[in-house]
């Protein structure tokens, strides 16, 4: 056997493991909670727990950890041993079905939104039986749920598998009107690609822009960036060949199928992709996966950037969400078969999607909203902040048809010809894929688009979930009561076409013409930055849904729509402040230092021949003398900003005026620093170059 298979899942408490060590009958107990979501008892959890701590002592852990997601954006963990006294004053190993089941971490100190005061410490983290436990060095790590005290959720989880059940719910009850009575579960299926940097550790560390904030926030461009497209696909430098290696492997042992890996558009930037997992469970291989990409990237001697704009001028990074519906009998309903225009039950599956999409394009919005993305949502790699829904010619052309009740003659089957009889024949496919669409329909799955690389895709599909768990709601409501189905559904269809068929476009996404026809005819929604968006998670259609779906509570709303936006503010704030730090410490005096140089040069021009004009050398000093002058004034105004915006309380006012006012300031700075960039001499420069960040990893 090979070393791949041999190896694969070895480090997670996976169903292969849970069949050799639990008995038949607790193992069929924990399978029907899995996939039923049945109650466990306290005497199984202790068998599980202990066959849990066996084979994880076996595979050399000494602690266990219940590992969550705050709401900080990253995972959280805290390690206790397994230890226990023995009479004999030695230690045993112990792990119980309450500890197991139940954690007590200080909930105090994470992001709260208002749910929990700085005295209100308790909190519980509850075991996810749904998800793998798995060992990440000495640790037992079993994924579990955070709630506070009251019991509101302070995490990402609990929301995300609340969304689940609610499209699980109301999935069946369209199912069982087409008479499928077989299925018992369904589930939505996510395949999160996700694009990152590489970068020289020694050049990131004299980099504090990069150390502070993740992003590069001055630097001039490069003579070379992207425009040749030669990274694209290109053959994989042999230091970044290593580390993907060495990544793939920790990614295996833990279970998490990473499949697809090539460099992507920008010079340092590199994609990995997985296959397709129950959305619960994408999530949380998600995190690791980026956790675990930035420890690898370090043994390498390099660091990885998940920021969703490292570098200004050249793409950025994005995390696509491959979102679709599948049973526990392996139906994929998202799948058109060979004739979508017959297939009912699809077509009435895409419509769900398509209302869902339109009514709740600010929700999908918000869900991707952060001060990194509002960099990267519109540039030239990225869908616009405009959400709209790409369906491909064939699909569009069924939709018309059912509009209009007119007669759909099909896509005709294209044999691609490629000139050379030695190359292989094949059809092509009867739609194109829009790489500017920020949904699109590719097969049988939605691609979404807008997510951030350093997001976790739990927010965007809470939301996702959500709204089809409302469309399939709204369907379901009305064709149970029908008296003529077959009639009722087709109506249904062509309704749901006409009222939402705005959300739809095949075309470029990038074309500014676009972007004023959709909101200027159209009426969707145009929130360029998080401070623009945010706020309308409160906005009642919204809430209504989220709350009726038991997603959320009214509080939990509140408290992420406060937490985002403080998140969003001291985000920039921190970024203006390295800024200033940066320019009066290290801009500045390597200016002033190299046109002493300049001077220096000048007066032995003179001292060699009095003759002898000066005129580039004082052409240089007047020109850096000025920008000098502005830099320092510009910082002093940013300093100022910053002074005026930390006196605001209300965090959506504060959000606002770092909108309208410090990111101008901040843009204000950048500029003559980084034409000083190009006139100082590179010995001079106080950090690395963007042409030796990007180019600097061979």
């Amino acid at each position: 056997m090979s070393y791949v298979p041999e190896n694969f899942g070895s480090l997670v408490f996976d169903d292969r493991v849970m069949k050799a060590n639990l008995s038949a009958k607790v193992y069929a107990s924990v399978k029907k909670t899995i996939d039923e979501g049945a109650k466990l008892d306290i005497g199984v959890a202790n068998a599980v727990a202990n066959a849990m701590k066996e084979w994880a002592v076996e595979n050399g852990a000494t602690h266990y950890t219940h590992w969550f997601q705050p709401l900080t954006g990253i995972t959280a963990e805290k390690h206790d041993s397994f230890i226990a006294p023995s009479p004999d004053g030695g230690v045993i190993m112990e792990f119980s079905g309450k500890e197991l089941i139940k954690g007590e971490p200080d909930a105090s100190s994470f992001p709260s939104g208002g749910l929990r005061a700085t005295f209100e410490a308790r909190g519980y983290t509850a075991w996810d039986p749904t998800s793998y436990a798995f060992i990440k060095g000495k640790t037992l790590c079993i994924p579990t749920a955070f709630c506070s005290y009251g019991g509101e959720a302070l995490d990402k989880k609990t929301p995300l598998l609340r969304s689940m059940d609610a499209l699980n719910k109301q999935a069946l009850r369209i199912l069982r009107l087409f008479g499928n009575d077989s299925v018992k579960c369904v589930r939505s299926n996510v395949g999160p690609e996700q694009e990152y940097f590489l970068v020289d550790k020694k050049m990131y560390d004299k980099r504090p822009d990069l150390r502070f904030t993740g992003r590069t926030l001055f630097g001039a461009k490069p003579p070379k960036g992207q425009q040749m497209n030669d990274h694209y696909f290109g053959v994989i430098p042999p230091r970044v060949a290593a580390y993907m290696e060495e990544l793939n492997d920790e990614l295996w042992k833990l279970g998490i199928l990473a499949k697809t890996e090539h460099n992507e558009v920008a010079p340092a930037q590199h994609e990995l992709a997985p296959i397709y997992s129950t959305t619960n469970i994408a999530t949380d291989h998600n995190q690791l996966t980026m956790e675990i990409m930035q420890r690898v990237a370090l043994r390498h001697g390099l660091v990885c950037l998940l920021h969703e704009k490292p570098f200004a001028g050249v793409n950025g990074s994005g995390k696509h969400n491959n979102w679709s519906i599948n049973t526990d009998t392996g139906l994929n309903l998202l799948s058109p078969g060979e004739t979508p225009y017959e297939n009912a039950q699809f077509l009435l599956l895409l419509c769900a999607v398509i209302k869902a999409v339109d009514d709740y394009q600010d929700l999908l919005r918000i869900s991707v909203a952060t001060a990194g993305n509002d960099h990267r949502l519109g540039a030239n790699e990225a869908p616009p902040a405009v959400v709209s829904i790409f369906l491909g010619d064939e699909l569009n052309a069924v939709l018309e048809a059912i509009e209009t009740d007119s007669p759909y003659k099909g896509a005709e089957k294209t044999q691609m010809k490629l000139g050379v009889d030695v190359l292989p024949k094949f059809n092509r496919d009867t739609t194109d894929r829009n790489r500017t669409s920020p949904f699109a329909f590719t097969g049988n799955k939605f691609e979404f688009r807008m997510l951030g690389s350093s997001n976790s895709i739990a927010c965007a599909n809470i939301m996702l979930n959500s709204a089809v768990a409302e469309s399939l709601k709204i369907f379901a409501d009305t064709l149970e009561k029908a008296e003529d189905f077959e009639a009722e559904l087709h109506e249904l269809i062509k309704n749901t076409i006409r009222q939402h068929k705005n959300i739809i476009f095949n075309g470029n996404g990038y074309d500014d013409e676009w972007i004023k026809e959709a909101t200027e005819k159209r009426g969707l929604l145009n929130y360029r930055t998080t401070p623009d968006c945010m706020p309308h998670l409160l906005d009642a259609k919204n809430a209504d849904m989220l709350i009726s779906h038991g997603v959320f509570s009214e509080a939990e709303l509140k408290s992420r729509c406060e937490i985002m936006l403080d998140n969003y503010c001291k985000t920039v704030v921190i970024e203006a402040d390295t800024m200033v730090e940066m320019a009066k410490t290290l801009i500045i005096p390597a200016i002033e230092e190299y046109s002493l140089e300049a001077a220096k040069a000048a007066r032995a021009k003179k001292a060699v021949n009095e003759t002898l004009p000066c005129s580039y050398e004082n052409k240089l000093i007047k020109k850096l003398s000025n920008l000098t002058d502005s830099i320092a004034s510009k910082a002093d105004e940013l300093d100022g900003a910053l002074c005026d915006i930390r006196g605001i309380e209300d965090v959506v006012e504060q959000s606002c005026a770092i909108r309208d006012i410090l990111l101008d300031r901040m843009d204000a700075l950048r500029r003559p620093c980084d034409e000083a960039e190009k006139l100082t001499a590179k010995k001079y420069w106080p950090f690395p170059t963007y042409g030796d960040l990007l180019f600097g990893v061979n």
